[in-house]
Parts: structure tokens; C-alpha cells; sequence
């Protein structure tokens, strides 16, 4: 199961972001910030993002007849495993880790 995003309009792009190690993937499937430094750009990415993750995964969820949490782990294993090197994820205590 690959779940796709549809890209999404701001300033800052998503793999912008990332690079520079604002963003990362949570251990939930969703995005989250490395850096909390009240970035209102960055802060409305995520939310943009995560909205529209959200609704993938609750679509998948319904389609598949499997728990929303299960959707949302297989998410995050597809996208840890499709972050580049010195990107961050979460691990499973919660810390930001670079990959």
C-alpha cells in the first residue's frame, strides 16, 4: 500500500523544510517539528500536510477494513524508510533522531 500526497501551495515546500531539519515524520504518520521555533509558515506546511494525510488514511482505513492506527504505523514505516539520510524521524520514544 503506497500512499501518495497531493502537493500542497506555500512558501516553504515540504522537502525545503526537511533540509533544513524544521520538519520531520512522526512515529504516528504525520509530520511534526524538529524545531518549535514558532515558524507560522512551517507550522501551516504541517497542518496542510497532516490534513491531508488524515483523510488518505482515514480513505485507506474505510477501503481496507483495518484500524486507523494500523494505517497510520504502515505510514510511517513507508515514510521513515523514505527519508534521506540526515532528515529526521521520531523513534519510537518520541525523539527526533536523523536518519
Amino acid at each position: 500500500m503506497l500512499i501518495f500526497l497531493a502537493p500542497i501551495s506555500v512558501a516553504i515546500t515540504l522537502q525545503e523544510a526537511k533540509q533544513q531539519g524544521l520538519v520531520g515524520e512522526k512515529n504516528d504518520g504525520y509530520l511534526g517539528m524538529v524545531v518549535n521555533d514558532g515558524n507560522t509558515e512551517v507550522r501551516t506546511l504541517i497542518q496542510q500536510v497532516n490534513q491531508v494525510r488524515r483523510e488518505r488514511y482515514q480513505q485507506i482505513s474505510q477501503r481496507n477494513g483495518i484500524d486507523l492506527e494500523q494505517v497510520q504505523r504502515l505510514a510511517f514505516e513507508q515514510a521513515a524508510e523514505a527519508t534521506a539520510q540526515g532528515f529526521y524521524i521520531q523513534n519510537k520514544q518520541g525523539r527526533w533522531v536523523q536518519k
